[in-house]
């Protein structure tokens, strides 16, 4: 069973989010407060095991540990700060409730990945977990708090932000970026998805070749689809993917259909650890130099250059409504990154 995408998937989320849990060292950690949030703490013994989850992560992409303890280190005060603004969004969560929503999604996440596998149950799925070494009540603390910080900012900052600007604010982006909204280069997509999971992937690889083969000799697609390809539900979407801009599409598959004229497909495309893909090109749309006014993508491109630092304003918000007390050990290296946005707004009204 090829679980080792799962495990690269979260060394990636290592770097952007909170870690996974790692098992405890042998060497005993004195616990401490290092920081009180309102009615929270963030412990040491829990920084301890988020650098070295985060140690564990550069290690599987083949950084040397010595060299990932190094940087860990250097980066204690940015960890423990992002910790205690990684609370404070656990606990708006609360306050609007949030946590059925959270949980919901982080269910389908576990069902999906139980389906691209070809497993009938979560407790096979989980069996296959344990077996690669990676814990699925820690994997659930992990996804839990990824989603949770994505449904605080959508709902207390992205849609506020989305619906600020006014008509005439609109046209008058619309009207300095009109280039930013000229028709792109797109393709209309399906595809045969074949996972290597449970299979050995010789097989599957050869089964791609002489699927590739069938269809270009006339083979019916949409029959291929159902036989064969392993993405959920794929007997009611016929596989398809639906019309995607070439900018974006996932390098690897972008390169792979470069070339590939409307009604034809694609070599089989490798996806990292999961599987093959089949792409059916069903039609191109050249790009054009030619724009036209569309309120949604005016407001989503004004969203996207508002959102970092209306997100910086957010959290800067909950931060000063809250009680943060650091342990005056760690104050000197947490405070400079924690409060840096209060200080620039003090220094700017001054």
């Amino acid at each position: 069973m090829h679980f080792r995408f799962a495990i690269m998937f979260l060394a990636v989320l290592a770097f952007i989010t909170t870690p996974v849990f790692a098992q405890e060292t042998e060497e005993r950690i004195v616990d401490e407060v290092v920081a009180q949030v309102n009615d929270g703490v963030i412990t040491l013994s829990r920084v301890k095991r988020e650098m070295k989850s985060i140690v564990d992560a550069s290690v599987e992409q083949g950084k040397a540990r010595d060299l990932a303890e190094k940087e860990v280190n250097e980066k204690q005060g940015e960890l423990i700060a992002n910790l205690i603004n990684e609370e404070l969004l656990l606990q708006r969560a609360k306050e609007i409730g949030l946590e059925r929503e959270v949980d919901a999604a982080v269910n389908q996440q576990f069902l999906q990945i139980m389906k691209e596998n070809n497993l009938t149950t979560l407790d096979a799925l989980y069996a296959e977990m344990r077996k690669t070494g990676v814990n699925p009540d820690d994997i659930r603390e992990l996804w839990r708090k990824q989603r949770t910080r994505e449904y605080v900012i959508q709902q207390e900052v992205q849609r506020k932000e989305y619906w600020k600007p006014t008509a005439t604010e609109l046209k008058a982006y619309y009207e300095a970026n009109k280039t930013r909204f000229a028709t792109p280069e797109t393709v209309t997509l399906s595809e045969i998805f074949l996972g290597f999971a449970g299979r050995t992937e010789d097989s599957v690889r050869t089964k791609a070749a002489e699927l590739v083969k069938a269809l270009r000799a006339g083979g019916d697609f949409s029959k291929a689809v159902t036989e064969n390809s392993d993405r959920p539900n794929a007997a009611e979407t016929k596989g398809k993917v639906g019309k995607i801009k070439v900018a974006d599409l996932e390098p690897k598959i972008a390169a792979a259909i470069k070339d590939v004229k409307p009604g034809s497909y694609s070599d089989p495309i490798e996806l990292d650890e999961t599987g093959l893909s089949i792409v059916f090109v069903e039609a191109r749309e050249a790009a054009s130099s030619d724009s036209k006014f569309d309120e949604e993508a005016v407001r989503l491109a004004i969203l996207q250059e508002r959102s970092p630092e209306a997100t910086k304003k957010f959290i800067s918000s909950l931060r000063s409504e809250s009680y943060i007390k650091i342990n005056e050990r760690y104050r000197p290296l947490v405070s400079p990154i924690l409060f840096e946005e209060e200080r620039k707004e003090q220094a700017s009204s001054n």
